[in-house]
């Protein structure tokens, strides 16, 4: 299927961009304002907007890792270094198993991919309601053997403003994975300790965002949200908890009419080189087992 379908879901004041190809997100407004930057066509796409990644997000150190003894070698699909990143479903076209005016699901029977011999079913729903937007992911291991298994997604958001650095931004995460060339160390900071509490909001100004945070608090029900505000709106992106890690990026790598115009608020289910470091959320998955999750942005 080389069509590339787009499909655009409604509900009240919000409205929403889809896509088959990678099952990705093209763009989100309010009232006709972008609150999720997007694109049309998928040769427009910058920076990953609206990807999905699946079954890593992030990038696996040295494009290597061991599961269950044993040592794979994945394709090196980053341009800043050797190694893989962000999975490999964001380029595959998805079926539309459902769709209605407000919500569609895509599904994809993926078969596995050099270095990852691991067959799995992969649902994406998009779910538009009065308060916003909800995307559920569910991934299904269809193979004999257990599957590392992680999901994480790539949306950009703004609330309007020419550059982000007058926004304020409240995101509640105690930690951060040092890096060092894309690629963690191992050592993993408080936010305060390195610049980068934002726990109370605070203005973004100059700071450089393109950091992976951990240890999110919650609220009742389980939710952590990262709130960015301005020009008298607030964009509000919430994970359940399926999510425990979250990237922010400012957007320093796109090209220059792209960076720092919005801010990349990605909901991930483990942290980044996860492969590397399975005791930062990454899921082993048995044979039969299902692995559910949703993000919003509000």
């Amino acid at each position: 299927m080389n069509e590339d379908i787009e499909i655009v879901l409604r509900c009240g004041a919000w409205e929403a961009v889809v896509a088959a190809c990678g099952a990705s997100l093209r763009g989100v407004t309010q009232n006709g304002e972008p609150v999720a930057t997007g694109y049309r066509g998928k040769a427009n796409k910058q920076g990953g907007q609206g990807d999905v990644l699946i079954p890593f997000p992030g990038r696996v150190g040295g494009a290597t890792y061991t599961w269950d003894g044993e040592t794979y070698h994945l394709p090196q699909t980053d341009k800043d270094g050797p190694n893989a990143i962000h999975g490999f479903v964001r380029t595959m076209d998805w079926i539309v198993a459902e769709q209605s005016e407000s919500a569609v699901r895509f599904t994809l029977g993926f078969t596995g991919a050099q270095g990852y011999p691991f067959p799995l079913d992969l649902e994406i729903t998009y779910t538009l309601s009065d308060t916003g937007l909800e995307c559920a992911f569910a991934i299904t291991n269809t193979g004999t053997v257990a599957a590392p298994v992680a999901a994480g997604f790539h949306p950009y958001f703004t609330v309007g403003s020419e550059l982000v650095n007058d926004d304020t931004l409240t995101l509640p995460f105690d930690s951060v994975l040092e890096m060092k060339q894309f690629i963690p160390t191992g050592t993993i900071f408080p936010v305060a300790e390195v610049g980068l509490d934002y726990q109370q909001p605070s203005t973004i100004g100059a700071t450089v965002f393109n950091h992976c945070f951990l240890s999110p608090q919650r609220d009742d029900s389980g939710r952590a949200s990262v709130v960015l505000a301005g020009q008298g709106k607030t964009v509000t992106v919430w994970m359940d908890e399926a999510f425990d890690f979250v990237v922010l990026y400012t957007g320093e790598n796109m090209p220059p009419e792209h960076q720092r115009r919005s801010l990349a608020i990605e909901p991930m289910t483990c942290g980044s080189d996860g492969f590397n470091h399975p005791e930062w959320g990454l899921r082993r998955l048995e044979p039969g087992a299902t692995f559910t999750g949703s993000w919003g942005v509000g």
